[in-house]
């Protein structure tokens, strides 16, 4: 039997080769519709198909599509790069297939699927579903507690391969007890207590491997549960307790239309699901293992698009880690830096702390004293409650009576309330606390402890933990009360004449570096115009390092410390008084680059958090000179291994990673940062690598802040790297995140290649790098396009995904283009053949050159792809 479809648009396989011409034969019209009618009739059954009986096995060439409205279907395949056969269930009505579920993940037939004609899937008289080979061997099977009658093995619509006893009999097995790296609608993850069963996703092993990979979602029932994403031995993000609403860890969920959430712990079971209320939506659940990241993200199917969109995803930054700020400590995104401490605690490492690692955590400034009464509570709200691990969940409380009981024991040390739904119910108490994370909306300060009660915040979905304080919050005894007034009335007298005279020192000394500052930026090297995307009020929120300080730092300015020159200005390395290495970038005064770009920098970057965006620590304004001063990357920058055929070669592994690291920041700054940044001069001389190769995007004096409703910007002021600039923004200048997109697309081909894009010749009949890359891609010949330095030792599925990708994004329409939430998608994609088919790159960047070389003098047959120039157009 081969696949079938009624009523709808059927694929069919092209009909095979005759050794000779076939004699004509003439039929009746009567007996050609009849035929026509019976082989309609017989597709219509087939197509029909969701269940397999003892009489009715499954073979390779067929597949069964579910009852209702048939949105799966069940079949053998193999994956893209594979030699081997696994059964699996995928969408039927998604056009790229994309499979939710394997049966034998971890015992796959030998040989691929047309190599394995004989294989089947079958349910024996007893109940027996098993998978064999064609030579009929066993490769994998489940058995029911007890004996079918009638056995039946059915494909559900909502995507559950299920064993019952009869087409409507109960269900003595189903797939959605043991998932896969998928979770559906309708499916559960977490422990269910009568089934004994503890469903959790596994990541495939690679994309063309499903067996179980590193990366696992697991519900966590030690104290209040909670959900943890592990990498191998490393827990790398929680989703905190639930709270009656969402996942405290989550606080986006709320905002989620056409979906809703179920949360369950009882004696029963402890599980989590969701529901799509619109039949139209297509989403999923999945974990996915790419490079050394571990990802849990939530995909929607865009059908005008034909591609799977990146509705969400986690960890999302730094402060997503399970512990980046250690116990006791506070990681908010909209701060500068990261980490502080809980009021009432200092740093446990004051030197790492300095260097911004904050994995130590903090201590308590003085130790609590919870006997005498003096201890209290702060409250942090917007905040992930602390890992519950170590929590204690008692639903007879109130909020105030889980504040006495927490009081009156002294090793509680916070608590919260453990459902804000229906007004709130239950408490959570904490025991031997060891860090806070906050949600995506944190408050930038903590309130301060004031003495007197303290009323709860309100609970409409709020998240607050209240936390132990060595301040007073409660009265002592008449006779300390009047010792205490009588010492406040003797020095409240000093003290008034001491704020007085302080106050209006700070206020002069105010007004005196406001004046300095104001001179500083209106220097002599200012254009009098106001950078894009700044205001009037915008304030550094950046320490301010002096030019002795810097100077002492870099051996003054040593040639021998000098990292490179690029269009800002010369970069030296450093080295603080307190050890910490940095790189310090210095406003050249023959730089096309002026102060503009500098206050753009400081301005943009030090709001900007993520492991793959370079992390900006400082400033330097003295009279006419102006630095940066940024963290110092041990392996300087991509364009360092790339294009110098002398330096080590970057083997594909690390290309690799650097190729996600890239994608997942410029990600980050359209998507997930605070603000949405365009970077407009993305290339590999601004990605600079750490010494574990981790790649950090730099430099963004060029780039742009977008408001919530702009998707695109006409600007006279063409700023940019030739090479790199889409087409439509060198022309025309236009730019929006299709414009870094292209970039982007260009940098991974380059990665890829190990070449620079040669579109820039100002004389040559040469073919760029996209051009070239589009040749070998329209012969199929694009393996030929990875970099010969690396001897062929590449995994060739993942370097052809990487070019298909790369062409993609560097299409001629913007409209084209994918956006980066959807490049990520595809990085991870299973099957890299069925991915959206490129269209001709657009090839503007020689037509700029040529039409525009009036612009400034350069010689012949020179490359400019690593200048970053800014031209000034009328349109």
């Amino acid at each position: 039997m081969t696949d079938a479809t009624c009523g709808t648009d059927a694929v069919q396989a092209p009909p095979a080769a005759a050794h000779h011409r076939p004699r004509r034969v003439m039929a009746s019209p009567f007996l050609c519709v009849l035929l026509y009618f019976l082989r309609h009739l017989a597709t219509c059954q087939a197509a029909a198909r969701d269940t397999i009986t003892p009489a009715s096995p499954l073979g390779t060439n067929e597949t069964m599509v579910s009852g209702g409205d048939g949105n799966f279907a069940l079949g053998f395949f193999t994956p893209p790069g594979a030699n081997a056969t696994y059964l699996g269930v995928w969408y039927n009505k998604v056009s790229l297939r994309t499979v939710v579920w394997v049966a034998n993940r971890e015992a796959p037939i030998s040989g691929a699927v047309e190599d394995n004609p004989g294989a089947t899937l079958s349910v024996s008289a007893g109940g027996t579903l098993a998978i064999a080979a064609g030579n009929g061997t066993v490769v994998w099977s489940v058995q029911p507690a007890a004996k079918l009658a009638s056995p039946t093995a059915r494909i559900l619509d909502n995507g559950n391969l299920v064993l019952t006893d009869g087409v409507g009999g109960a269900v003595a097995w189903e797939g959605f007890d043991y998932p896969t790296d998928t979770m559906l609608p309708e499916m559960k993850i977490g422990i269910d207590y009568v089934k004994r069963k503890n469903r959790t996703l596994t990541s495939w092993k690679s994309a063309s491997d499903p067996s179980p990979g590193p990366v696992a979602m697991v519900m966590d029932t030690n104290g209040d549960p909670q959900v943890f994403i592990w990498n191998g031995a490393e827990k790398v993000w929680r989703s905190g307790p639930w709270d009656g609403v969402q996942f405290t860890g989550v606080p986006d969920t709320a905002t989620y239309s056409g979906f809703t959430f179920s949360f369950i712990n009882n004696a029963q079971e402890v599980t989590y699901s969701f529901q799509v209320h619109n039949a139209s939506i297509i989403s999923h659940l999945g974990v996915v293992s790419s490079g050394n990241y571990g990802l849990l993200q939530r995909s929607t199917w865009v059908e005008a698009a034909r591609t799977w969109n990146l509705y969400w995803y986690a960890p999302k930054d730094q402060c997503d880690a399970v512990s980046p700020c250690g116990p006791n400590g506070l990681c908010d995104t909209n701060s500068l830096p990261v980490c502080s401490c809980l009021h009432g605690f200092t740093p446990r490492t004051p030197a790492a702390w300095a260097l911004r690692d904050g994995r130590d955590g903090c201590v308590r400034s003085t130790p609590l004293d919870c006997r005498n009464g003096t201890d209290g509570f702060i409250t942090v709200p917007h905040a992930k409650v602390p890992d519950t691990e170590r929590s204690v969940v008692d639903w007879s409380l109130s909020l105030e009576q889980c504040r006495q009981a927490c009081l009156r024991n002294c090793s509680c040390t916070a608590y919260a309330s453990a459902n804000v739904s229906a007004g709130g119910r239950g408490a959570r108490r904490r025991h031997r606390m060891r860090h806070v994370d906050h949600g995506a909306h944190r408050p930038a300060r903590l309130p301060r402890l004031r003495p007197g009660p303290l009323r709860p915040p309100r609970r409409r979905r709020h998240r607050y933990a209240m936390l132990h304080t060595p301040e007073s919050l409660a009265s002592k005894s008449r006779r300390e009360a009047r010792i205490k007034i009588a010492v406040a009335a003797s020095v409240s007298a000093l003290a008034f004449l001491i704020a007085v005279a302080g106050f209006l020192f700070w206020s002069r000394r105010k007004r005196l570096t406001r004046r300095a500052g104001s001179s500083k930026w209106s220097g002599s090297r200012s254009t009098g115009r106001r950078y894009e995307g700044s205001s009037h009020d915008d304030d550094l929120e950046l320490p301010i390092f002096d030019l002795g300080t810097i100077a002492a730092a870099t051996d003054g300015f040593s040639i021998n410390n000098k990292l490179g020159e690029g269009g800002f200005g010369p970069v030296y390395k450093g080295k603080l008084d307190d050890g910490m290495e940095v790189a310090v970038k210095t406003l050249s005064k023959t730089s096309a680059q002026g102060l503009d770009e500098f206050k753009n920098e400081v301005m943009l970057i030090a709001k900007l958090q993520h492991r793959n965006l370079v992390r900006l620590l400082g400033c330097s304004i003295s009279g006419q000179e102006r630095m940066l001063v940024y963290e110092y990357m041990a392996n300087k920058s991509l364009d360092y291994f790339l294009f110098e055929k002398d330096n080590v070669v970057l083997d594909w592994q690390v290309r690799y990673r650097i190729i996600e690291g890239i994608t997942r920041g410029l990600l980050y700054l359209h998507q997930d940062s605070r603000y949405r940044i365009i970077h407009r001069d993305l290339k590999a001389a601004n990605v600079l690598l750490d010494k574990e190769m981790t790649p950090k995007i730099s430099d963004f004096g060029m780039a742009r802040i977008f408001g919530n409703e702009e998707t695109e910007i006409n600007t006279r002021k063409v700023v940019g790297t030739y090479g790199y600039m889409s087409p439509e923004y060198a022309m025309d200048g236009i730019f929006s995140v299709k414009s870094d997109v292209f970039s982007y697309g260009v940098l991974l081909l380059e990665i890829v290649s190990g070449r620079r894009n040669r579109g820039v010749y100002s004389c040559s009949n040469n073919q760029s790098l996209l051009g070239h890359a589009w040749s070998l891609w329209s012969e199929d010949k694009s393996v030929e396009l990875a970099d010969e330095r690396m001897n062929g030792s590449f995994n060739s599925d993942e370097v052809l995904k990487c070019i298909r990708v790369g062409l993609l994004c560097v299409q001629e329409n913007p409209d084209d283009r994918p956006l980066m939430s959807q490049v990520l998608l595809m990085l991870a994609s299973t099957d890299a053949a069925s991915l959206p088919t490129p269209k001709q790159p657009g090839f503007a960047a020689r037509r700029v050159l040529m039409e525009t070389d009036t612009s400034s003098t350069k010689p012949d047959c020179s490359i400019f792809d690593s200048v970053t120039i800014t031209m000034l157009e009328g349109r």
